[in-house]
């Protein structure tokens, strides 16, 4: 055999072991509809405190809040419906859900990406995001947040990718808009996802790069803290400081369907 074939193997040989991103978590969230979460990957926040956003609703794991629709779909559904629950505000006017990863899976870095459709009108707020795992030792932003995406009823065509920190939450979280050429997010099933490594965050819509945040971005004086393992969460809010209430406008029931999560290790 000629030395360039022999050379030609061998680099096909390497590049074929070279290592890459590998999927280390998934939920596919296959199974009968009506079904609950899967308790072994997910567990869930209840309540109607508010959640530090005056947000309206009262938080459950109802099936009528939370399940599979048997299509390998889970279904997240915010709810005219008081469920005899009392707010920060007085009688809930409210339910939906929120889960959560915490103490079942964290990771950092690598690649977290999630297929879904967002629900629609004024009052409404998905979110597909992250929390820093030492949350209950050093307090929030302190451990940090990554918002992969977030949304709000006002805005249709319009999503957010942000990070919060020390001396950059809330509304001075750093972040970028990405704004639909037509149409709404709510409209049809989109892939939201970040790229996360040491010093640098990548946030994508359909594979589509937006926004990119390294410590270069951040204010003076202030640190980076994403630098250890973060959880998974996904929401439907109803209300709050930033999307306001629903009104008259708006129609019950709504609903996030996500179709998977999948996160990946760091290439």
């Amino acid at each position: 055999m000629r030395p360039a074939r022999l050379a030609l193997i061998a680099v096909i040989a390497c590049a074929g072991l070279a290592p890459g991103p590998s999927l280390v978590w998934q939920d596919e969230f296959d199974g009968p509809a009506g079904t609950t979460f899967d308790r072994a990957k997910w567990t869930a926040d209840t309540g109607g405190g508010g959640f530090g956003n005056q947000e309206r609703e009262f938080y459950t794991t109802r099936p009528e809040n939370v399940a599979l629709d048997g299509n390998g779909h889970l279904v997240i559904t915010a709810r005219i419906d008081s469920a005899g629950n009392t707010c920060w505000y007085g009688t809930c006017r409210y339910t939906s859900a929120r889960l959560k990863t915490q103490g079942l899976f964290a990771q950092a870095y690598g690649r977290f990406e999630a297929r879904l459709r967002v629900p629609r009108g004024q009052g409404l707020w998905p979110a597909w995001w992250m929390l820093g795992a030492n949350i209950d030792v050093v307090d929030w932003p302190q451990g940090g947040e990554i918002d992969v995406m977030e949304n709000i009823g006002r805005e249709p065509g319009i999503v957010h990718g942000t990070a919060h920190g020390p001396g950059y939450a809330g509304a001075a979280g750093i972040g970028r808009a990405d704004t639909l050429s037509q149409g709404a997010y709510a409209d049809d099933f989109h892939i939201f996802a970040i790229e996360w490594r040491p010093n640098d965050i990548r946030w994508y819509v359909d594979g589509r790069l937006y926004h990119d945040m390294t410590p270069a971005d951040l204010p003076t004086g202030t640190s980076w803290v994403f630098d250890h393992p973060f959880f998974l969460l996904f929401n439907v809010a109803v209300g709050g400081g930033w999307p306001g209430d629903p009104d008259s406008t708006t129609t019950f029931p709504q609903q996030m369907v996500v179709d998977y999560v999948r996160v990946y290790s760091e290439p």
